[in-house]
Parts: structure tokens; C-alpha cells; sequence
């Protein structure tokens, strides 16, 4: 990574795949204007092969936890790593995805904070994280007020990379799947339920009916599981690179899934999504009662319910679902964009935007 003496050191956190997408567009924006970026990661699910994958130099740090106790003792030993790396590096600005850790080790070296977060049933992660962070960042959707450290942005964290200006599916990704182009498939999501806000919650039931009634559809079906796959769908497990399922995702006739994050991703791309989950969220909420481009269910659903959902959200007619993307763009911002200009303006490295959306959200920031 390119080093000079005018440009910023931003630390970045990842802890989940889907940080490692929020934040790539972002670390390659920095580092082309000459800033110093030091990416310090935890395993978790395909987390570090998609580092490796977008050819993002990290440092590993603790391991990973197969239960709550072992949990506490990573999430020590991963917040005294992270302690030992800022006193050395003394950055400008850390950031992170709903991570306690920065927000800490900022309060501890002086410098900045900057939390994203759009999931409110975080609920361990926010109280040990929101009353440290300089700024906390939510989409509009969010439902919590947090405060006046609390950013809204017109968006979603997907946007960050699946806005338009970021991403175009690659029809290749056929080349590496076992659906025709011309064939209609559904993605469906299964979840491990192990992080720790996912502790006593739950998804789809009886899957293996699901699929075969999908399959009496029409449809063919793509299984991606985070745990162990059932056994009678293990030849539907995808089997591509984890870099992939953003492609199969927007090529997708349906989704059906218990993963609130690849439902959002789903959605924003245009994807007739269903989402089955006793977890909820104002970003979902949001996809669902505004925009129209998702259904979300409890647990208790009947699979009739969800197959008739199904139905109904594939007789929609392409042009509909594009009609409705397009609108969700006009009405929200590319995110990457956002993020790179709210770290210039709490550091003070640019005046505020002085008209649009990110204007709007952003030029609050420097009047605390």
C-alpha cells in the first residue's frame, strides 16, 4: 500500500463477509488519492477468502468461537489486538460495521470513529459500541434514535457495492454454475443462527418440501447454506467462489432466504426476494412497505404461504421489478460516495456538500 505524508491512516474492521463488501470500493478509493489503509479482519464465514479474492492486504486477528464463552475470550482477545495496532499506528479515523472495537481503541488514542450500522437487534454489539463512537452512521430507514452522534443517509449499506455506478453482473457466472441462462432459478439462503444477535431465533421450516414444491414450479433451485447442508440438498449447494453469489444473485428469478443481508442485496438489485426470519429491520421494512421489492415472513409462515408468494412474485413481468429498482436509485445514494465524503468532513479535509442528497445527510456532521 502506497504511503504519503499528506494522506490519511484509516484503520478498516471486518467481521463478516458482507463488511469486506461495504468497505472494498471505499479502501480502493483511499489508497488511489494516497492514503494509508491497515485492514485488520476475524474469520468469519468466507470473510478473509473474499479479502484474498478482491486483493485486500489484511492482518488476522484472534480466531474463530464455536460458542458464546468462546465468543467473549475472541472478542478480548481480538479488542487487545486491535488496542496494541492503533497505539502504533495512531490513526486519523477508524471504521467499521457494528463493531464495538474501534470505538474503544479511538476513545483510548484520540482519534476518530465512524460506526455503520443498520441492524437494531444488535443489541450487545450497539450498547457496547454507540456510547463510544464519535459518529454513528444508519440508513434513513433505521429505526432507533442514537442520539445526536446518529448520521441518517438516504440508502443501504448494499449500495456500496451493488449501486450501479459499482457493479454489473457478469453473465460468465453461468459458465460456472448448472442453470441455463435462459433457465429460471431461485437462490435459497439457510443461515447457521451463530452469530450473536441470531442466539434463539429462526428461519424456514421444513426446507426439503420448499424446494421440491419450487422445483414442481419450474424452478430450479440453488441452495447457498452458512452451516451444514441437509443432507437430501447437498447436490444443490453452490459451489462458486464466495466473489460469485453476487452475480448468481442478479441474475436470480427469485430469492427465498433467511440471511437479512442477501436479502437486501437481492432486493436492491431487482431480484423478487422473500425473507423468512424472526429477525427484522427498518432497512427491510423499508424494501418492503416503500419500495415493493421484498416480502418478508415470520417463522410461523405456512410453506402454502410462501409458495404462493412465490407464484405471485414471478408472474410479475421483469420490466416491473426494473421499474421498481429504478426508483429505489433515484430515491437513495451510492454509498461508497457517501462514506469517502463523510470521512473528509469529519476530519475537515473538505467543505461540506453544498447540494444533494449526500449534502443533505453529510453537511450536518461538522455542525457538533
Amino acid at each position: 500500500m502506497a504511503e504519503r505524508t499528506d494522506g490519511l491512516d484509516v484503520v478498516v474492521t471486518i467481521q463478516h463477509p458482507s463488511n469486506v463488501h461495504f468497505f472494498r470500493n471505499a479502501i480502493g478509493e483511499f489508497e488511489a488519492r494516497g492514503d494509508t489503509v491497515h485492514v485488520f479482519a476475524r474469520p468469519k464465514d468466507v470473510a478473509c477468502d473474499l479479502l484474498e479474492a478482491y486483493d485486500i492486504e489484511y492482518e488476522l486477528l484472534a480466531g474463530e468461537a464455536e460458542s458464546l464463552l468462546e465468543l467473549a475470550r475472541v472478542q478480548a482477545r481480538y479488542e487487545f489486538e486491535i488496542l496494541r495496532r492503533v497505539r502504533s499506528i495512531r490513526p486519523d479515523v477508524m471504521l467499521a460495521v457494528s463493531e464495538p472495537t474501534i470505538t474503544h481503541a479511538s476513545t483510548c488514542f484520540d482519534c476518530r470513529s465512524l460506526l455503520f450500522t443498520d441492524t437494531e437487534h444488535a443489541t450487545v454489539q450497539n450498547y457496547l459500541a454507540y456510547p463510544f463512537a464519535d459518529v454513528i452512521c444508519t440508513p434513513e430507514a433505521y429505526w432507533d434514535d442514537l442520539g445526536p452522534s446518529q448520521v441518517r443517509y438516504p440508502g443501504f449499506h448494499q449500495l456500496a457495492y451493488l449501486h450501479p455506478d459499482r457493479f454489473s453482473p457478469d453473465p460468465g457466472v453461468f459458465d460456472r454454475l448448472e442453470v441455463e441462462p435462459d433457465e429460471p432459478f431461485a437462490v435459497v439462503r439457510l443461515v447457521s443462527w451463530s452469530a450473536a444477535h441470531d442466539i434463539g431465533q429462526d428461519g424456514i421450516g421444513r426446507i426439503e418440501d420448499l424446494v421440491t414444491e419450487l422445483e414442481s414450479m419450474g424452478i430450479d433451485v440453488l441452495l447457498s447454506a452458512e452451516g451444514d447442508t441437509p443432507p437430501t440438498l447437498a447436490a444443490k449447494q453452490l459451489t462458486i467462489p464466495p466473489e460469485d453469489i453476487l452475480d448468481v444473485l442478479a441474475y436470480a428469478d427469485l430469492f427465498v432466504g433467511e440471511s437479512g443481508s442477501m436479502a437486501i442485496e437481492s432486493a436492491v438489485l431487482g431480484t423478487p426476494t422473500i425473507y423468512v426470519s424472526s429477525l427484522s429491520a427498518g432497512v427491510l421494512a423499508e424494501l418492503e412497505t416503500r419500495f415493493g421489492l421484498l416480502r418478508s415472513y415470520d417463522p410461523s409462515v405456512r410453506p402454502q404461504t410462501l409458495l404462493e408468494t412465490a407464484s405471485t412474485l414471478l408472474d410479475h413481468e421483469s420490466a416491473e421489478w426494473e421499474r421498481r429498482r429504478r426508483r429505489l436509485l433515484e430515491e437513495t445514494v451510492d454509498t461508497t460516495s457517501f462514506l469517502v465524503h463523510l470521512v473528509d468532513e469529519v476530519l475537515e479535509r473538505q467543505p461540506p456538500a453544498t447540494s444533494g442528497p449526500i449534502a443533505r445527510t453529510v453537511g450536518r456532521v461538522t455542525e457538533r
